[in-house]
């Protein structure tokens, strides 16, 4: 399992953020808490299983018992709720609820972790109520055990294909253990997010699509997000964007038009102007920076002795960069230039 993982976390270092989002680890590994961009607020007629416990004293004296050692300054993340007619909900809080027993996993083997909740569960629970959670828990750790065992074949580069494959795989696997409610109840969240990078790689790699297109369907993808989601991902998902399409279009040595068609299309004209008053002032700042290095080397290149050289490169520094600020980002740039390195310029 721990093999699996590690091999999950290095496709994850593949998208996240630039696909960031997507990444295995977060479909496989598992999580304390996962993110949470749409309200799980509790109902008047539901309620968790501190409504139900017939303990007394601090909650961290109750939890003791179940938390894992790592666990010990925590609070038990276990907020199961049930409706007016005594039926479990079956939403994100149930998924956090079971994951917060099953990231006890390498403390604690599974079979200790079954009967962890199983006492957890009794003692906050009536019989009927108690039916339900363990049944659903049950499959959940099976499907978390046939989850760690998913084999989806590699690919020398991977690619939208690819990590379609694994979410198709991923999907197909949930089906066998869970009714379509449950499914949706239990990942819709984490599926929402999922076909939306998906998506957006699926569009980044349509070599059909010019750089402008591809801005226009994913402002479109991302239009179609419930609301709070647009909230959350907006000035993320538009930057990762701008930096995959620009990147696109310099490295076929595209048009200044099709830079600035894409960006209008991707974030509107206001914001283009601003990026194009930045690609002016990094353009500036460049031509500065290169001239200065060409006088400084003609300087080194002299037959001047190496104390009047460096008086000399100093006072061109001083007359070119006149700012303490512009004198120590000079300093990086020219430590990167002297060690053989790419200066940093927005090429």
């Amino acid at each position: 399992m721990n093999k699996i993982r590690k091999k999950i976390f290095l496709l994850c270092s593949l998208l996240i953020i630039s696909v960031s989002m997507l990444s295995v680890v977060y479909w496989l590994y598992p999580q304390d808490q996962q993110p949470q961009l749409e309200s799980t607020g509790q109902s008047s007629n539901t309620f968790n299983s501190a409504d139900h416990s017939d303990n007394s004293g601090p909650a961290q004296a109750r939890d003791a018992a179940f938390n894992s050692t790592s666990q010990m300054d925590t609070e038990i993340n276990c907020k199961l709720q049930f409706n007016a007619s005594q039926k479990l909900v079956v939403n994100a809080l149930t998924r956090d609820c079971f994951e917060y027993f099953i990231s006890q996993y390498g403390e604690r083997n599974i079979d200790e972790i079954r009967q962890s909740f199983q006492r957890y569960v009794a003692k906050g629970f009536q019989a009927s109520e108690q039916q339900q959670i363990l049944a659903l828990w049950s499959r959940y750790v099976d499907y978390r055990k046939e989850l760690s065992k998913l084999q989806v074949q590699q690919p020398a580069q991977e690619s939208y294909q690819y990590f379609q494959t694994v979410f198709n795989a991923m999907h197909d696997l949930k089906q066998r253990f869970f009714s379509k409610p449950e499914i949706e109840g239990l990942f819709g969240t984490e599926d929402i997010y999922q076909q939306y990078t998906l998506d957006r790689m699926q569009i980044l790699e349509n070599n059909a699509l010019d750089a402008g297109a591809k801005a226009k369907q994913l402002q479109q993808r991302f239009e179609q997000l419930p609301q709070d989601w647009q909230d959350n991902l907006k000035e993320l998902s538009k930057l990762d964007d701008l930096h995959s399409l620009t990147a696109q279009i310099k490295a076929r040595n595209g048009s200044a038009q099709e830079l600035r068609d894409m960006r209008v299309n991707l974030v509107g004209e206001a914001a283009t102007q601003r990026l194009e008053q930045l690609d002016q002032q990094r353009s500036d700042w460049k031509q500065r920076v290169q001239s200065y290095l060409d006088e400084r080397k003609t300087i080194v290149d002299s037959n001047m002795s190496a104390s009047a050289k460096d008086q000399a490169i100093q006072q061109l520094k001083q007359q070119q960069f006149q700012s303490p600020q512009e004198q120590q980002r000079l300093q990086t740039f020219e430590t990167v230039h002297d060690q053989g390195g790419t200066l940093p310029f927005s090429n």
